[in-house]
């Protein structure tokens, strides 16, 4: 029973160290979307300021004070 026991933990932890290379195989391209500006076709100023007043509303002492 010891022997079967040994055995198998063996073959497990044998099978576990077992690390086969992994590679891609085949054309890779990208799916996604084309990358664009993140402002859109839009005004940069205008998204900027949008960005610096999200930032205002997520820092706690800022909040405190509104």
């Amino acid at each position: 029973m010891k022997t079967l026991l040994f055995l198998v933990v063996a073959t497990f932890g044998l099978a576990a160290c077992g690390d086969r290379e992994q590679l891609a195989e085949g054309p890779r391209s990208y799916q996604g979307k084309p990358d664009t500006a993140p402002w859109g076709n839009g005004d940069r100023a205008t998204w900027e300021a949008g960005i610096k007043a999200r930032q205002l509303t997520q820092h706690e002492y800022k909040r405190i004070e509104q």
